[in-house]
């Protein structure tokens, strides 16, 4: 199964590239969540699947996969029965914590009131 997905730009010389280029690589519905969770330590894939919640054992494994392959997360398996594979942040990954933390801060002030207005308005238009 190839987990390589085609980079939706091929040129990132425009002002606002470093902006498409990170949400590359962080963007989803999971992968913020994911990252977010893991900045706290190590995490085995049950205890992220459980923490996390709603993620279907599938969408997490592509998650994980596509942000081992963009080397922000390390993957660590254990030979023993049954076997144990841990998640942690590599060093990139690390470098993270302050725009996760700083996109946890928006949300709390922001993103929370902007979704309940949304929802307002689509109720009101049905």
């Amino acid at each position: 199964m190839d987990t390589k997905e085609k980079n939706r730009h091929v040129d990132y010389d425009r002002p606002a590239c470093p902006v498409e280029a990170t949400l590359e690589l962080i963007g989803g519905k999971w992968k913020g969540i994911i990252l977010y969770y893991l900045l706290n330590g190590r995490l085995r894939f049950s205890e992220l699947k459980r923490t996390i919640g709603c993620v279907t054992q599938r969408m997490l494994t592509k998650q994980l996969r596509e942000l081992e392959s963009s080397g922000l997360v390390s993957r660590t398996v254990y030979a023993e029965v049954p076997p144990r594979v841990e998640y942690e942040l590599t060093k990139e990954g690390e470098s993270l914590k302050p725009v996760i933390n700083a996109l946890k801060k928006w949300g709390e002030s922001h993103a929370l009131k902007l979704l309940e207005q949304r929802q307002t308005s689509e109720d009101e238009t049905r």
